[in-house]
């Protein structure tokens, strides 16, 4: 079996000893290096090249969200390690390549570790890459989960500002630099990214199924099984929206399927 690196970032040296110990009884894998803040996690991964990092979220001076967005597409695949409950990690479970909670169980790491070789040995860079921007999406989303939220978005609609109330937003779409919202009755070509958009929506109320759609909970009508284990979301007024791989744990849970 080959011999996985990893990379280990946390702010705690005790925490970061901790996972060497459990590191060194796992079989298959070997700490390359480690790191205490954003900037070194950046210099250790770009100058290592590590299989495997395993990533604290919260860090002194900015995140594990800064790191990852510092290397670009030279990403390895992420184990992140976080102090959030697991009702929140439910937000996101189907994004992550996997996550270990603090205190961490021996068991837990191995399980996560596992995991995270056979991302190593199936995913291509790119298929990596995108998974990790929805990741990065999701979990920014969590945090965002308890503030205030916009209850009305302006949008430029043939020269004019419409006010356009989020309660009748149905879904968005991303078109490049753009997103289209579509409503009950109309859609609308607004000049705003579908991550900003995100920020402005509760979570309790839209549920992000593919890293080009957000939609309503309440306009899922159904799930349609698609050729290759795909998804289709069907939703009330007939519109079918393709359901993101990495979604799709999520949107099972949530309409029960």
């Amino acid at each position: 079996m080959k011999e996985l690196s990893v990379l280990i970032v946390d702010d705690e040296p005790l925490a970061r000893r901790r996972l060497m110990r459990m590191l060194e009884t796992i079989q298959g894998f070997r700490k390359i290096g480690e790191a205490g803040d954003v900037r070194q996690a950046y210099e250790r991964a770009a100058e290592l090249s590590p299989d495997i990092m395993l990533l604290d979220i919260q860090m002194p001076g900015g995140s594990g969200f800064d790191v990852l967005e510092q290397l670009g597409t030279n990403v390895p695949v992420v184990i992140f390690v976080t102090a959030f409950d697991h009702h929140a990690l439910r937000a996101f479970d189907a994004c992550a390549v996997d996550y270990v909670t603090k205190p961490i169980e021996p068991s837990r790491l191995h399980s996560a570790l596992v995991r995270a070789r056979l991302a190593v040995e199936a995913r291509s860079s790119v298929e990596h890459v995108e998974e990790l921007q929805e990741t990065i999406a999701a979990l920014r989303q969590a945090l965002r989960k308890d503030e205030p939220r916009n209850t009305d978005l302006w949008i430029k609609h043939h020269g004019d500002s419409i006010r356009l109330p989020l309660e009748k937003i149905n879904w968005i779409e991303a078109e490049r630099d753009y997103v289209r919202i579509h409503t009950s009755d109309r859609h609308f070509l607004h000049h705003e990214s579908l991550a900003s958009m995100e920020r402005r929506l509760d979570i309790s109320e839209f549920i992000r199924i593919h890293r080009s759609a957000i939609v309503r909970r309440s306009c899922i009508a159904k799930l349609k099984q698609a050729p290759f284990s795909a998804l289709i979301a069907v939703l009330a007024d007939g519109s079918e929206i393709r359901v993101g791989r990495t979604y799709s744990k999520t949107v099972r849970v949530f309409t029960g399927a």
